[in-house]
């Protein structure tokens, strides 16, 4: 190669899908609009559902410009319309409508932007906002949401309460006002959000998880007045419904009049008519408190009172009786009692003593007549033999037999010389 020409740098070979990029290979720019571009184009025309919240006709301009807000999020994409189709529109269309719009996605590689380029608009009608409602309604049901079993117990004095409502609202008023007018020492925790239209939702869910994350919050109310239908969808929201219910706090609703009843209704721990009805529901009326303790005091004195005098009664009646009036009484008549039947049964133990001592000596007495000492005092003698046997015959002795004879006084050994058999007359008897 000779000195001076200029050599070209081989062109740099770009990866052919996006995994395959690295540091060293990027793509360009233009590359990945070009590719975004055209997998934006193969995509199909769609219905989108949201709200306008912005609206941008110019007269005598064929293009018309608008903001699609979603009704949950805070998410929002730019919408291009033909201004004949929003003329063809039999109601116009105004911010803060709920509509479906039907558009193809648009990117445009130069700006990096996505816009829907739409061909119809139609609106959501109340009809149809309320039966879709109302199907949510169904399938909340099945899941549990509204059963009673898992509705919290409201506290009876809460010392902090988060309050959720509408900026410099009446709501906050008739809420603030009437439970102070109740409990004035009670305090609040308020977050003042956007009530209605396409803010209300993400902003009262970020209040909700705020205050529910509090824990010096011990009770939530969430407050609203009166509106249209279309007002008071938010509370309706599935995404609102599903926080409220997975909340450790109690809720409290009072959203619009008593004939409004918004799905936020149903799945709140209580369901309050008003704003004024849930102030009177938070905190118990501290006068009405005091006339019930004043009351219960002077019912817990009669009732000590009653009780004492019926007590008192009840003594009286006792001391008044003659066994309490004087006590000696009693005892006095059962001691002359007890004396009279100590002398009958020491008089009937002296007469039964005589009586037996009588009978003692008849039969001592008797006893003596009828004894062998007294046979033998009177000159009677018995005789026993050596071993002590009595001896009543003459058959049972032989001669030179030694025989012990027992006298009144005295015993002798006597001697047998002879026995003969036979009886001896009666005054013969013992005369051995």
């Amino acid at each position: 190669m000779s000195i001076g020409e200029q050599t070209t740098p081989a062109p740099r070979r770009l990866a052919a899908r996006a995994l395959e990029t690295t540091a060293e290979n990027p793509w360009p720019v233009r590359l990945l609009s070009a590719r975004i571009d055209e997998y934006i184009a193969r995509m199909s025309p769609l219905w989108v559902e949201g709200q306008i919240v912005q609206l941008n006709r110019r007269p005598g301009a064929s293009l018309a410009f608008l903001t699609l807000r979603d009704t949950a999020a805070d998410m929002s994409l730019p919408v291009a319309v033909q201004a004949r189709v929003l003329a063809a529109m039999a109601t116009p269309v105004q911010e803060g409508a709920h509509v479906v719009v039907h558009a193809r996605p648009t990117f445009w590689p130069k700006r990096g932007s996505l816009q829907l380029q739409a061909d119809e608009l139609r609106p959501v009608g109340v009809g149809e906002l309320l039966a879709r409602i109302e199907h949510l309604k169904r399938v909340l049901a099945a899941e549990g949401l509204f059963d009673a079993g898992r509705k919290l117990p409201l506290p009876f004095l809460p010392r902090r309460v988060g309050l959720i409502c509408g900026r410099e609202s009446k709501a906050e008023h008739d809420v603030v006002v009437n439970a102070h007018a109740r409990w004035p020492a009670l305090g609040f925790e308020i977050r003042e959000v956007a009530v209605q239209g396409t803010r209300a939702v993400p902003e009262v869910l970020a209040a909700l998880r705020e205050l529910d994350a509090d824990p010096a919050v011990e009770v939530i109310v969430i407050a609203r007045g009166g509106g249209a239908v279309e007002d008071l969808l938010p509370f309706s929201n599935e995404a609102l419904v599903r926080a409220a219910a997975a909340c450790r706090t109690p809720i409290v609703s009072a959203i619009g009049h008593e004939t409004d009843s918004p799905l936020l209704d149903l799945v709140a721990d209580y369901r309050a008519s008003t704003p004024t009805d849930a102030a009177k529901r938070i905190v118990p009326d501290v006068a009405e408190q005091r006339r019930g303790l004043t009351q219960s005091r002077q019912r817990i004195r009669q009732a000590v009172a009653g009780r004492l005098a019926a007590e008192q009664r009840g003594l009286d009646h006792l001391r008044s009786r003659p066994v309490v009036a004087n006590p000696l009484a009693l005892i006095t008549a059962r001691a002359e009692e007890v004396a009279r039947l100590r002398a009958a049964a020491l008089q009937a133990v002296r007469w039964r003593t005589d009586r037996v001592a009588g009978e003692l000596r008849a039969t001592h007495a008797q006893l003596r007549a009828l004894s062998p000492a007294a046979t033998l005092a009177r000159g009677y003698a018995v005789l026993r033999d050596e071993r002590g046997h009595v001896i009543q015959s003459a058959d049972g002795v032989e001669p030179g037999q030694r025989l012990e004879a027992l006298l009144g006084s005295g015993r002798l050994d006597v001697d047998v010389v002879a026995a003969a058999a036979g009886q001896l007359p009666p005054a013969d008897v013992g005369a051995l």
